[in-house]
C-alpha cells in the first residue's frame, strides 16, 4: 500500500503531513524537496528518500554525498545548476543582445546561488543581467510586465518549487508579454514557453523509486550514496518562436529532445 499526501502549495502543511505518516507507521517516506525537511524533522528511524534540486550536503540533508548517514538519502537533480547553460542557450537565439533577465524567487532557499551563478555566466560572456524577483503571483504579472519593458534579449527563470507550479502561468504570462523565456521543464514548453533545459523528471524519480524498492528489501539509507540524475533534456516551442519572432538555429533544432509545434 502506498500513502500519499499532498501539502496543495501551502508548505506550512507539511510537517503535520509527515508527523501523520509517522504515525500510521510506513516503511519508508518518499518526498520531494521541500517535503523531505519536514520527513527528516519528524522521524530519526523511519527511512527517507528524496528527489531534491539543491546541494542536500549544504542544505543538512545528508552529511555527505558518498556516505549520507542516518535515515535519509537519495537523488540530486541537474535543475538550478543549468542557470549558465541557459542563459548560453538564450545568448544562441540572440547574440545581437547585450542583456538579458534573471527572474528569481527571493523567499527560495537556492535563489541567491543560482544568480550567482548566472551572473558569472553573464560576465563570461560580456553580458548585463537584469535581475527581477517574484514570489507570488501578482508579483509575477509585474516581473513579466517589467521585462517587456526592459528590452532584454530574453528571460532566464531560476529553478523553484513554486516555480514549478506555475509553469503554465508563467509560459502565458512570457507569452502574453512577448518575452522570450527559458524555464527548466517540459511543462514550461508545452504550456507556450519558448524553451526548457534541465534534467529529467522521469529519469530522477525512477531513480528514487529504485533506491526506495533497495530499502524496502532490507538496505539502510545510510550505506546508499547520494545518487545524481545526470539526464538533461531541451524541448522547444516552435509556434511560440514563430509568434516571438525569434530564429531558431539548425543546430539547436536537432539537439532537442522534442520540438512542439
Amino acid at each position: 500500500m502506498i500513502e500519499f499526501r499532498w501539502a496543495d502549495e501551502q508548505y506550512q502543511r507539511l510537517p503535520d503531513l509527515a508527523d501523520e505518516l509517522v504515525r500510521l507507521g510506513v516503511k519508508v517516506i518518499v518526498a520531494n524537496a521541500p517535503a523531505a525537511f519536514a520527513a527528516k524533522n519528524a522521524t530519526t528511524k523511519i527511512p527517507i528518500i528524496f528527489n531534491a534540486g539543491f546541494d542536500p550536503v549544504k542544505a543538512g540533508l545528508v552529511a555527505s554525498l558518498n556516505n549520507p548517514g542516518g535515515n535519509v538519502t537519495g537523488v540530486t537533480m541537474l535543475g538550478p545548476q543549468l542557470g549558465p547553460k541557459r542563459l548560453e542557450l538564450m545568448h544562441s537565439l540572440k547574440p545581437e543582445a547585450t542583456q538579458f533577465a534573471f527572474l528569481l524567487n527571493p523567499t527560495g532557499s537556492n535563489g541567491p546561488t543560482q544568480l550567482e551563478d548566472v551572473v558569472g555566466a553573464a560576465q563570461g560572456l560580456g553580458l548585463k543581467l537584469r535581475t527581477l524577483k517574484a514570489a507570488n503571483d501578482p508579483d509575477l504579472d509585474q516581473a513579466l510586465a517589467e521585462c517587456a519593458a526592459m528590452n532584454v534579449g530574453g528571460l532566464i527563470i531560476a529553478g523553484d518549487a513554486y516555480y514549478n507550479t506555475r509553469s503554465q502561468r508563467l509560459a502565458e504570462l512570457a507569452l502574453k508579454n512577448g518575452v522570450a523565456a527559458i524555464y527548466q521543464y517540459r511543462e514550461f514548453v508545452s504550456s507556450g514557453g519558448l524553451l526548457s533545459y534541465g534534467t529529467s523528471l522521469t529519469d530522477g524519480f525512477r531513480l528514487v523509486g529504485n533506491y526506495a524498492a533497495r530499502v524496502l528489501k532490507g538496505e539502510k539509507p545510510a550505506a546508499l550514496p547520494v545518487q545524481q540524475s545526470t539526464k538533461v533534456e531541451l524541448f522547444i516551442n516552435l509556434k511560440t518562436a514563430k509568434t516571438l519572432g525569434v530564429t531558431l538555429p539548425l543546430s539547436l533544432l536537432g539537439r532537442a529532445d522534442e520540438v512542439i509545434e
